[in-house]
């Protein structure tokens, strides 16, 4: 048994290593993704605080922050999504796919409406107020599905999909018509941030960010162990003391305030919080101590390679990086959907 818990663990620190060593590799890879190519000893020695002021100002002002905000936001939207297929025991669970990324959409996008002339939207404070205001828009989504997929005492996987898919579409169409009354300039932002985009962003939007992940994802991992409880089915939680309601929403919450910042400075990124847990829980297992710290470095892999390859297929041009998640997720999500239901 020893042996076995040995191996295992040696094999979770294999993993962690690896996908890190990517990371880093797509970092370097990131940095000099773009219209200014700036090669690998340069990007060195920039970092090291010697180099040119035009290229200080292209890594620092402008690279770094979107790297760093593709890295939290994929972050916290993979764990999102692992802990909301945990709670609600479907693999097909996504804060995308199930509404909760356009709750938090919808309720940006209404900020932006009715704040959009006014200092308040303009000013640096407005940066802070847009998570408030997602998450806002999360929560209402989340209490929406979940209460009209309650039947007969219980949510069944497939109910919560169905509603979860209507409770998005509804959404989606209140976005619609919000979008179509703002000015041209505003509405063309508006498309673009749905479309999940991390284009322009700069310090102020990671600093924004940055205080949800820390708080929340170590208590996310700290909650792990009634994740894999929850697994067993209700019965067996409730006959090993676990306290199922309580502790489903709590983590509904984690998972929730999670998926609502960052939509608010990433935009609508679907099928990242699909994918990133079903990699991890094929590379390590069903235990979600293992599963969300895998899952974190994975997401954050997966939307930084994503977000260089929308830089570079079509450059100058850039895709949104929503898109491209969407691109590569989709047939996914149509595998599980086939495989499941």
């Amino acid at each position: 048994m020893r042996k076995l818990l040995s191996k295992d663990q040696d094999k979770f620190k294999f993993l962690m290593i690896t996908t890190s060593i990517l990371t880093v590799i797509v970092f370097f890879l990131s940095i000099n993704a773009g219209y200014i190519k700036i090669p690998l000893d340069t990007v060195l020695a920039t970092l090291m605080g010697k180099g040119t002021p035009q290229n200080e100002l292209t890594i620092f002002d402008f690279r770094l922050p979107r790297i760093v905000l593709a890295l939290l936001v994929g972050m916290g939207i993979a764990v999102s999504g692992a802990i909301l297929q945990g709670i609600s025991q479907n693999p097909l669970a996504d804060p995308g796919i199930l509404g909760i990324n356009s709750g938090a959409g919808f309720a940006v996008v209404l900020y932006m409406f009715f704040f959009q002339h006014t200092a308040f939207f303009t000013g640096g404070l407005s940066v802070f107020i847009m998570p408030l205001t997602a998450l806002i828009g999360a929560f209402i989504a989340a209490i929406l599905i979940y209460t009209l997929s309650w039947k007969n005492g219980k949510v069944t996987p497939v109910r919560l999909l169905l509603v979860g898919i209507g409770i998005n579409a509804a959404f989606g169409a209140g976005l619609i018509i919000f979008q179509m009354k703002m000015e041209p300039i505003n509405f063309m932002k508006a498309i673009i941030w749905l479309s999940g985009t991390i284009w322009g962003t700069n310090w102020t939007f990671v600093l924004a960010l940055l205080p949800w992940l820390i708080l929340l994802l170590p208590f996310a991992i700290y909650k792990a162990r009634f994740l894999d409880v929850l697994r067993l089915g209700d019965d067996v939680a409730i006959g090993v003391g676990v306290f199922i309601e309580k502790e489903r929403r709590v983590l509904l919450f984690v998972s929730v305030a999670l998926a609502g910042a960052c939509v608010a400075v990433g935009g609508g990124i679907t099928f990242l919080g699909l994918i990133a847990p079903h990699i991890a829980r094929r590379l390590i297992g069903a235990r979600h101590a293992k599963i969300l710290p895998l899952t974190a470095i994975i997401g954050a892999l997966l939307l930084l390679s994503a977000d260089t390859l929308g830089r570079v297929i079509m450059a100058p041009m850039e895709l949104p990086v929503g898109l491209v998640v969407s691109i590569l997720g989709a047939p996914y999500f149509i595998y599980l959907l086939v495989k499941t239901v």
